[in-house]
């Protein structure tokens, strides 16, 4: 028979010796990345190469913390690194449409800000005093005065040639015209003329067509002259407009000597200031002055200039403008504005030249940020448009800036799933996510590990501003650790589960006035932890105790026995039994899974029914038809069921129905059964065994009930303490199995007995009554057929309903 397992096997504590602190405050921080090896060898290639297509992928569970671990080391790789640029954009003053990145050193962007804001104020002031000037009034006034004398001096000429003819220009309200002189120089009367001589009137009006040619000459060079007086003013108000600007203008030429994309701007601030040297002289100019000082200013949208090393940046909600910027509008006369001073930087911005973190649920659950992340590390620039543009959903006028250089590395925090589904479902993944940084879940349980853990256990409480632990408090904590890694030779590396525990701790500690944080603060954390979510598992407990679900815990009976299961509801998990039950009869072969086929078994579940249907032929039956229809059934079970932990507990309750010997109902079984019937490991033994104990005990004085689980998850043992205790004091019993004749032994009381060379088990074991039972079932059948001995092609051998093959999941 198989020996009960002793306490120190079930639970391996952890001994306060092994420290040499008296409490944690001792202890020095540690990077919390130790024990993560290969994940900080993958991060530090990750972020040193700098080949396209290297960004990182973070594979680990939720309660890693990895946003905290990746962020630590990103941002002590980063202060070695130069600071980025800083980036800006410009008025287009070709195109408005686009307007122009400018890239600087970090800091100069601040200082180009100032100094053109300096500028504008300066010439705000400087340009209308300038043209408000005596000088300038002197040099328009005599320009105009010039231009008038030469238009007179035009005028007088044909004046002074038609007087030496005999001929009077005289001006009227419609203009000039011509009369004949008469005595005194002036105008002949229409009588005279007409006393004239023949000859004398046709030369006069032959000289007064010459005249009016010489005077239509004169007159068509006046808008010539007009025009040459425009000239001049526009050259003396560039001249003047060129002595305000040009100080101010050289000044901030030679400061910023060395910055082409400054000096091609200021040299565009020129040439629009001297366009539009009206909008400073008119009244109502078409551009109003500040119209032409907005076009000057930078739109500083990425200020490095307090930037210590290369930025790294965690966008928290990663949608489409959130990565790559957005241009803002202004409602002006009930019509959407914008211009190149609303466009706003994006997460690719603010990290471009450093690091961005991103969470890879959050970019995948955003519409079109996946899809935006992977064109733009294609492109290798920032474009910054709305989705709508993106996409050519809309036609209306926009901004289209001009794309930024794109220099980032990626870092995306997932889970495993994620990591390989889009390895699968995604073919670009992994041309521009080729570094996997794949965090560890467990660290090993080793006796240097323990100070390792103690001093990692120090750095969550010195970064929480908790109190210190004594030593009993780290050995609680580290013991826990096992048992969230369900491993006695295993440590969760899960930070965020251990940082909870630890601020639970530090709270009850602190009720009691505490200065450390001892091992009673901290089994109450995890007392309290377990009291909080165990609502349901009271209440399910509490069906069984009140006998509304039927568990039976005392006795014998024959064809059923307790399985163990766990139910998981978010974090939290508890076992408790489940009747298992089994009933055979002669047939055809068929083992019927009724949770099947009810469909509420699930895959795992069926193969397990389908391994041990091919055991029992295999064992009982080698070289005959297996003559028998038998079902299993989980009692009152109403939800799904899935995988095979259950397999031994069907198996023992099948050869308790054939053999007819019955079960002891003091036994809860779990362990997973191969094609030979050897025991292999299953998940949640930890849970299962607490399960069934909290259900003995709330039943009365425990009596020896025990639990069966395979002897693989022996090391996967941390029993709680009143477990641990009841089995001190004899009152309940863990056994360890490899074999499923062991479990059929435990729960029998009986030897299963071993086969002979021709497969034969001995008469009066259980194994050999299940061979004689068979053999009778198989006398049955052919007395049933009318003594034809043949069984139909497979009958016999196939150990499960004919219609499962291909049947519906």
């Amino acid at each position: 028979m198989v020996e009960a397992l002793a306490v120190s096997e079930v639970y391996r504590g952890c001994p306060e010796e092994a420290f040499s602190f008296e409490v944690t405050s001792e202890l020095p921080s540690l990077d919390l990345l130790s024990g993560h090896e290969r994940a900080r060898e993958a991060l530090a290639f990750g972020t040193a190469i700098r080949s396209d297509g290297f960004n990182l992928f973070v594979l680990g569970q939720p309660g890693h913390g990895m946003h905290s671990l990746v962020g630590r080391f990103l941002e002590e790789r980063s202060r070695g690194e130069a600071p980025p640029p800083d980036w800006g954009y410009l008025y287009n003053f070709d195109d408005p449409s686009v307007p122009l990145f400018l890239q600087l050193p970090p800091g100069m962007g601040r200082q180009l800000r100032r100094d053109i804001e300096a500028l504008v104020d300066e010439l705000r002031g400087a340009i209308p005093a300038v043209f408000e000037s005596e000088e300038y009034q002197n040099r328009l006034q005599e320009l105009k005065q010039a231009m008038g004398e030469r238009q007179r001096d035009a005028i007088e000429a044909v004046r002074r040639e038609a007087r030496e003819q005999g001929v009077l220009l005289l001006s009227t309200p419609n203009g000039f015209t011509f009369a004949p002189a008469g005595e005194d120089d002036k105008m002949m009367s229409p009588e005279d003329y007409e006393t004239l001589p023949k000859e004398e009137r046709d030369r006069i009006e032959h000289t007064v067509e010459i005249l009016q040619r010489k005077l239509t000459q004169a007159i068509r060079r006046m808008p010539k002259l007009a025009k040459e007086l425009r000239e001049q003013i526009v050259a003396l108000n560039e001249e003047v407009m060129q002595s305000a600007i040009g100080a101010p203008l050289a000044e901030l030429e030679e400061r910023y000597a060395g910055e082409e994309g400054i000096q091609a701007h200021l040299t565009s601030i020129r040439e629009a200031i001297l366009a539009h040297v009206d909008a400073f002289l008119s009244d109502e100019p078409e551009i109003p002055p500040e119209a032409v000082f907005s076009r000057f200013h930078l739109n500083l949208i990425v200020d490095n200039a307090d930037t210590q090393g290369a930025p790294v940046i965690y966008q928290d909600l990663p949608g489409h403008q959130h990565l790559v910027g957005r241009i803002e509008h202004h409602v002006h006369n009930g019509t959407l504005l914008t211009d190149y001073s609303l466009i706003r930087a994006g997460a690719l911005h603010r990290a471009n030249g450093g690091y961005l973190v991103l969470d890879v649920r959050a970019v995948l659950t955003q519409p079109g940020a996946w899809e935006t992340l992977k064109r733009i590390l294609r492109a290798g620039e920032i474009r910054t448009e709305s989705l709508e543009q993106a996409y050519g959903l809309i036609s209306t006028v926009t901004l289209e800036p001009q794309p930024i250089p794109l220099d980032v590395k990626i870092v995306l925090l997932g889970e495993r799933l994620l990591y390989y589904l889009l390895c699968e479902h995604d073919p670009e993944f992994l041309e521009l996510f080729k570094v996997q940084v794949d965090l560890e879940d467990e660290l090993p349980r080793s006796e240097a590990n323990l100070a390792l853990y103690a001093r990692m256990v120090a750095t969550l409480a010195r970064e929480s501003a908790l109190r210190p632990l004594d030593r009993s408090g780290v050995a609680a904590t580290i013991e826990r650790a096992s048992r969230l890694a369900d491993d006695q030779q295993r440590l969760t590396a899960r930070h965020r589960d251990l940082n909870d525990l630890l601020q639970e701790a530090d709270h009850w500690a602190s009720l009691e006035e505490a200065t450390v944080i001892t091992r009673a603060h901290v089994e109450k954390a995890v007392a309290q932890q377990l009291h909080r979510a165990g609502r349901l598992r009271e209440r399910s407990h509490e069906q069984i105790t009140r006998g509304t679900v039927m568990i039976a815990t005392e006795g014998s009976t024959v064809g059923q026995v307790n399985g163990l299961s766990v139910l998981a509801l978010g974090d939290f998990a508890f076992g408790q039994p489940t009747r298992i039950t089994a009933t055979a009869r002669p047939g055809s072969g068929q083992v019927v899974d009724i949770e099947r086929e009810a469909r509420l078994g699930g895959r795992l579940h069926t193969k397990a029914v389908m391994i041990l249907s091919r055991f029992l032929a295999s064992r009982y039956a080698p070289d005959v038809p297996l003559s028998l229809s038998a079902s299993l059934a989980f009692e009152q079970s109403y939800g799904g069921i899935e995988g095979d932990s259950a397999s031994v507990a069907e198996v023992c309750a099948l050869v308790s129905a054939i053999a007819r010997v019955p079960l002891a109902q003091g036994f809860a079984v779990t362990g997973s059964i191969n094609q030979h019937g050897e025991v292999q490991a299953v998940g949640g033994v930890n849970e299962k065994i607490e399960g069934f104990f909290d259900v003995c005990r709330a039943r009365g004085e425990l009596s020896g009930q025990a639990a069966i689980l395979p002897a693989a998850n022996v090391e996967h043992l941390m029993l709680k303490a009143e477990v641990r205790e009841a089995m001190a004091a004899g009152t309940f019993r863990v056994f360890a199995v490899r074999h499923v004749d062991e479990a059929l032994a435990l729960l029998t009381g009986e030897a299963p007995g071993e086969p002979d060379a021709d497969g034969q088990f001995p008469a009066e074991s259980i194994n050999g009554r299940v061979q004689a039972r068979l053999a009778a079932f198989r006398e049955a059948v052919k007395a049933a057929r009318g003594g034809d001995g043949d069984e139909k092609p497979g009958a016999g051998q196939g150990a499960h309903d004919p219609d499962e093959e291909g049947g519906d999941e």
